[in-house]
């Protein structure tokens, strides 16, 4: 059974569960995803289940920037103005600059640090700080990510020197330009023109870009997410937390139940989306490099006098959130 993300189709979902329109409580989930993103599958997964738990809930989801644009999400979700989201928490750093940890180079080794992270003290920490602004998280989820390049494949901070890449995110930009790379800003959609026109020489983004925007088409090498990995994000499924406590017991268990199932997919596919890059990247004639526990540590190295000297200087509670990340074998 699938939740279309349309009025229609959720009337009669909830008629064919023996309840009303009207009976039903509506839920609005709005993410910036394609529904065929493995984002827009965990938001389906949840409301999917919520409905069958036949508690007189259903959520609705709009995909694609339809409700809210890409950024904008998180303050209309605190306000109340919108129910759920999945949402890249770094995004909000402006909001919470203690968010930007959530995309920091090498504080996450691989899925399964990622996944004792989110059940971690650290994560706790920031999730006290969500509930400041009304937010609490009903999915965990990081996706990993790597880089590409023309020529020459990265592995090594010293592999970037000369270099013009696009980066995702401030902190990785910080890295990098201490690398000798000269950073060129663009949108994601705006990469493949980009390498195509040779503006720019390498990208650092997630396993599911390097592959829907095809840059495999444009690029010499890659290197994926493995063993370990640089670039983690952390893309969670929040929830405004007033509209979480103002349900039924029946209909926030519903919530937690499909939320745990969802959690647990999310971390799987995770991981399925990094091998099906490789695949796709080796298919096309790409060189595959792989990073290693002491390139990790270089870049880390080289990111703890850059990224993370920056983050601490505008955090005056950073260092305690680093520590409580760093605690996480």
């Amino acid at each position: 059974m699938k939740i279309a993300c349309y009025p229609a189709a959720t009337a009669a979902l909830a008629l064919a569960l023996g309840l009303s329109a009207a009976e039903a409580q509506q839920l609005r989930l709005s993410h910036q995803w394609s529904t065929a993103d493995v984002r827009h599958k965990v938001a389906e997964m949840v409301a999917e289940k919520v409905a069958e738990a036949d508690v007189g809930l259903e959520i609705r989801i709009f995909p694609s920037a339809s409700l809210f644009s890409a950024t904008e999400q998180y303050v209309p979700l605190s306000r109340g103005q919108l129910d759920m989201t999945v949402y890249p928490l770094s995004y909000a750093g402006g909001q919470r600059p203690e968010y930007n940890l959530t995309l920091m180079p090498g504080l996450v080794r691989n899925h399964d640090h990622a996944a004792r992270l989110n059940q971690s003290p650290f994560m706790e920490a920031l999730e006290d700080i969500m509930a400041e602004d009304d937010v609490m998280v009903l999915v965990h989820g990081y996706l990993a990510g790597g880089f590409a390049s023309k020529g020459d494949c990265v592995t090594r901070p010293e592999h970037m020197s000369g270099r013009t890449v696009r980066a995702a995110g401030r902190a990785f930009e910080q890295m990098l330009a201490a690398a000798g790379a000269s950073i060129s800003s663009m949108a994601s959609s705006e990469v493949y023109n980009g390498m195509q026109t040779g503006v720019l020489d390498a990208i650092n983004t997630s396993s599911s870009s390097f592959v829907s925007f095809r840059l495999y088409e444009q690029v010499d090498c890659f290197t994926p997410a493995g063993d370990v990995a640089l670039w983690f994000m952390y893309q969670p499924l929040l929830m405004n937390k007033s509209t979480f406590e103002g349900l039924s017991e029946e209909q926030q268990q519903a919530l937690r139940d499909a939320a745990a199932e969802a959690e647990e997919w999310y971390l799987e596919q995770a991981k399925a989306d990094d091998v099906n890059a490789v695949e796709v990247y080796r298919n096309n004639g790409v060189e595959i490099a792989e990073m290693t526990a002491e390139d990790f540590e270089a870049w880390r190295e080289l990111a703890m006098q850059s990224s993370y000297a920056s983050f601490l200087e505008d955090v005056p509670d950073g260092q305690r959130l680093l520590d409580l990340a760093f605690e996480v074998e």
